[in-house]
């Protein structure tokens, strides 16, 4: 893991397409922003393993 102290505007490119800015910072949390290509997806853990739980779900109702 890439650990890396940034302040509030600045931005981490990822594969040179893929921008994460810090908007704000305050309060014990700091805000992000993401911009990505449409053909990436973009989702928070929570949800992408809730997606995950779904589709496998789904997956044993067709193959089962």
């Amino acid at each position: 893991m890439l650990v890396l102290t940034r302040k509030t505007g600045q931005e981490i490119i990822i594969d040179g397409d893929i921008r994460v800015t810090v908007t704000s910072i305050g309060d014990g949390r700091v805000k992000i922003g993401i911009s990505a290509p449409p053909h990436i997806k973009v989702d928070r853990a929570e949800v992408a393993a809730r997606i995950a739980a779904e589709e496998a779900d789904a997956d044993v109702l067709v193959c089962g």
